[in-house]
């Protein structure tokens, strides 16, 4: 698959089958977002594959939706506010802008090795912090269930028109 077949393929998946994703397929995926880049080359992030079933339990208290239940790997994506850069003259922190470019690479490359993703940002994140014992400077950004769908569904993207959202100037 080239680069737009997986843009295109990548849907929200929110049904996993039992299959967990292998150790090299995690591996590769983690890859994919650790070579990302960041503002200034810091690399403010850390990624936590979660598979042991009591980790899991935990998150799934942090975003109780049934379907989230049906991830047996969640992949919890960490910001380090220590470690990333703050823009000088308004002290802008970007590790959200970071750890946005890192899921999206990571989210690309599931895809292109038929593993599915779903973006989940809407948790209660002290619930996450606590589940994974994480210090005040690191903050849980994006957990990303990554698995095999449950049911494939060929879904037409709603998306604005090209028009719509750009401009030459």
């Amino acid at each position: 698959m080239d680069i737009n077949q997986i843009i295109q393929k990548r849907v929200s998946v929110r049904s996993y089958a039992e299959a967990v994703p292998t150790d090299i397929q995690l591996n590769e995926v983690l890859e994919a977002g650790r070579l990302a880049p960041s503002a200034v080359n810091r690399q403010p992030w850390i990624f936590y594959a979660v598979r042991s079933q009591s980790a899991l339990e935990k998150l799934y208290e942090a975003y109780p939706r049934d379907w989230f239940r049906t991830a047996h790997c969640i992949i919890v994506v960490v910001a380090n506010h220590n470690e990333s850069w703050h823009r000088g003259n308004d002290g802008k922190d970007h590790a959200d802008i970071d750890i946005a470019i890192a899921t999206d690479h990571m989210t690309l490359k599931a895809t292109s090795m038929g593993l599915s993703t779903c973006w989940v940002c809407n948790f209660e994140s002290l619930k996450v912090s606590q589940a994974l014992n994480l210090p005040d400077y690191l903050e849980p950004v994006v957990m990303l269930p990554i698995g095999v769908a449950a049911k494939v569904e060929e879904k037409v993207k709603m998306r604005k028109s090209l028009e719509e959202v750009s401009r030459f100037v």
